[in-house]
């Protein structure tokens, strides 16, 4: 029997680089509240947005998408020509094909390196780091670009209140490496399932708009995301105790809190961080948590060194989480 020559595994992979990016339009509840019926107070005690902000038109999934990971790079102090692969998690892509992995590596500068995208909704980012680790590990790649990016302002009915006062438009990024030795390991294994039950409580309608049952979801949520984050702590091998900073998707105020809650009844500390990017950005899909992460790390909420528990969940119903180590 011929026996095939496989590349070395590594010990696992770390998070060595973040950045992030927004349109410059911001979005008050106010200015909302002057299309459809709602108000800053309701929607801040629904919610829990202040603000978002919304795209230009010759703002995209790509251009954006771009600009995050090339700041990215240059926090991980990396050349893009350093890289083996772009994964960009996305779910708001106007045409399926050409992907936005492949326009964006020669955005930034890179050609000839792998480059495709996976949709995992508001899960993607957890699914896109996931598979950059994995492909660390096996020796696949060594330097490996996850890019989270949405437009989803693209997809909205802006007459529709379940909607338009929620989602927003951003891209966050994540530069992973291999790591040398068990002891630099930075990315716990992941943990990723699908609730395809629940398919039709999100979904792009035939018109094209995106619809959602918020209160089903809603619940979902709230119920099923603490075991997931749970079982991806264990998986990591450490307790609650040992993280410091939860990043949830930003998906509503309400959700956050509600796992967070559930986390420190199960031991995690009354200190632990927990991410609120949602009160600034709305939800932004597959860019909220590695944008919150990147925001939280400039205001100084966060350090290098953190144990930060991470954990997405959306449209499928997907949903992915991993403990990771902050850059």
């Amino acid at each position: 029997m011929t026996s095939l020559r496989t590349a070395p595994p590594v010990a696992g992979a770390r998070i060595i680089g973040l950045g992030s990016s927004q349109p410059d339009r911001v979005v008050t509840n106010d200015e909302l509240a002057q299309r459809v019926a709602t108000d800053d107070a309701w929607i801040r005690s629904r919610v829990g947005i202040v603000e978002r902000r919304f795209a230009a038109e010759s703002d995209s999934v790509v251009s954006m998408g771009a600009d995050a990971g090339s700041k990215a790079l240059a926090d991980a102090g990396l050349a893009p020509t350093e890289l083996d692969a772009v994964i960009v998690a996305t779910c708001t892509m106007p045409n399926p094909i050409p992907n936005a992995a492949a326009q964006l590596s020669d955005r930034i500068g890179v050609n000839g390196i792998a480059a495709f995208d996976l949709n995992a909704a508001c899960a993607g980012f957890c699914y896109g780091v996931g598979v950059g680790a994995d492909m660390i590990r096996a020796g696949s790649a060594r330097n490996v670009l996850v890019v989270g990016s949405e437009k989803l302002t693209d997809w909205l009915d802006m007459d529709d209140r379940s909607v338009c006062i929620i989602f927003a438009d951003a891209a966050g990024a994540a530069v992973l490496t291999a790591a040398g030795t068990p002891e630099e390991v930075g990315v716990g294994p992941v943990v990723l399932g699908a609730a395809g039950d629940l398919v039709k409580t999100i979904g792009i309608d035939e018109q094209n708009y995106l619809r959602q049952e918020g209160q089903a979801v809603f619940r979902w949520a709230t119920t099923k995301i603490a075991p997931v984050a749970l079982q991806a702590i264990e998986r990591a091998g450490l307790t609650p105790a040992d993280i410091d900073v939860l990043v949830p998707h930003q998906a509503n105020l309400r959700i956050v809190e509600a796992i967070a809650k559930k986390l420190r009844a199960e031991g995690a500390r009354d200190d632990l961080v927990v991410a609120d990017d949602i009160v600034h950005s709305g939800n932004t899909s597959s860019a909220s948590i590695p944008m919150a992460i990147d925001h939280m790390r400039a205001a100084g909420r966060v350090r290098s060194g953190d144990v930060a528990l991470l954990v997405g969940f959306g449209a499928g119903l997907s949903y992915g989480g991993q403990v990771v180590v902050l850059p």
